[in-house]
């Protein structure tokens, strides 16, 4: 039986990229309420498609992290980061 992997993160880079830009604009506490949010939509959509909780968990881990080492790559890569 083949496995539907709903949020193959490495084919969604453009939107990781989006969302650690977009924290990285914000003050440090709404650039956390940001991340947060981007993960609870994909939790909710992943939800409405009957994914199974164990596969939700598994795929908000990886693109949390994704979205984490996007952000911490912006922002030591910014004028004045951390270079």
């Amino acid at each position: 039986m083949a496995q539907l992997i709903p949020f193959p993160y490495i084919h969604r880079r453009a939107f990781i990229e989006r969302q650690a830009s977009r924290a990285a604009e914000l003050n440090p506490d709404a650039g956390e309420r940001h991340v947060r949010t981007q993960i609870q939509i994909q939790v909710d959509a992943m939800r409405r498609k009957g994914i199974s909780e164990d596969l939700i968990l598994r795929e908000v881990r990886c693109m949390e992290t994704a979205i984490r080492a996007a952000l911490w790559r912006t922002v030591m890569d910014a004028p004045g980061g951390g270079r």
